[in-house]
């Protein structure tokens, strides 16, 4: 071989290294991975504008509505009954009349249903299923008009005097802590657990700073760092709640010394 053809060949030789590495240095720098963002600062979060808050309690579906009462003892005979065969109802004043309500069905037809098999057993006589559009939550996420917040305060407001009785969750024999806020809820239209630590889990955390109405205020009554006991934050640094046996439901603050003690967090639902 020629010492030219030699010298040829190693040139191009040399090329063809410099173009694979010129490829790899290419096919490198795309699979390298994106450096982490750094953690922001207090002072630039404050600069970013807050998310829309988005709920974390379902809607309450389609439920069944009975009696008329013009007595409270027959709403809370009937809540009874209900109570006994395993069905969780509960009474309410509306209009200058005592109803139950129970149930939540994804249809008209599952409550419909529910309603006339309990017609028939003898449970129930005439009833009314309640539609989802017809609970206070619903009316104002679709018409743009009001506030759900004053709709929850003001149904804690109602139940002002009423005694307190462990477990209990009706205006006739009590109500317990989470039994009131329960029904505060579940009226407006929002699926609320049934129990004061499970209200505690299913809420949003908020600093004490941040409450606004509705919101839930925890309690450790019982044992340290142990939710036990919940009211309804109505502002002003008041809340509504139903303390011990053989008081009624009323107003407190959140300064008194006691509640500071034992004070456990803040949940927003909305």
């Amino acid at each position: 071989m020629r010492a030219g053809d030699c010298g040829e060949k190693f040139r191009r030789y040399q090329q063809a290294l410099g173009i694979l590495a010129v490829l790899l240095m290419v096919v490198l720098s795309g699979c390298a991975s994106t450096p982490a963002p750094q953690p922001r600062s207090d002072a630039l979060d404050a600069l970013i504008p807050a998310r829309a808050e988005t709920a974390v309690l379902g809607d309450l579906g389609h439920a069944i509505q009975v009696g008329a009462f013009a007595s409270i003892d027959n709403a809370a005979r009937l809540e009874a009954a209900l109570n006994r065969q395993g069905i969780d109802a509960f009474f309410f004043l509306e209009n200058g009349l005592y109803k139950v309500r129970f149930g939540n069905h994804a249809s008209y037809a599952a409550a419909q249903e529910q309603a006339r098999q309990m017609q028939f057993a003898g449970l129930i006589e005439e009833f009314f299923i309640v539609r989802p559009s017809d609970y206070a939550r619903a009316r104002i996420r679709h018409s743009g008009q009001g506030d759900l917040r004053v709709e929850l305060v003001r149904t804690a407001h109602q139940f002002l005097g009423v005694p307190y009785r462990w477990g209990g969750t009706s205006a006739q024999e009590g109500f317990d802590c989470s039994g009131l806020t329960l029904v505060c809820y579940r009226l407006n239209g929002l699926d609320l657990p049934r129990v004061s630590a499970n209200q505690f889990a299913a809420g949003r955390p908020i600093a004490r700073s941040q409450l606004q109405k509705g919101d839930l205020v925890f309690f450790a009554t019982n044992r340290p760092n142990q939710v036990s006991h919940v009211g309804i934050y109505i502002g002003n640094n008041h809340f509504i709640h139903a303390p011990r046996s053989g008081q009624q439901v009323r107003v407190e603050s959140l300064s008194n010394s006691y509640f500071q003690r034992t004070f456990m967090g803040a949940r927003t639902y909305l």
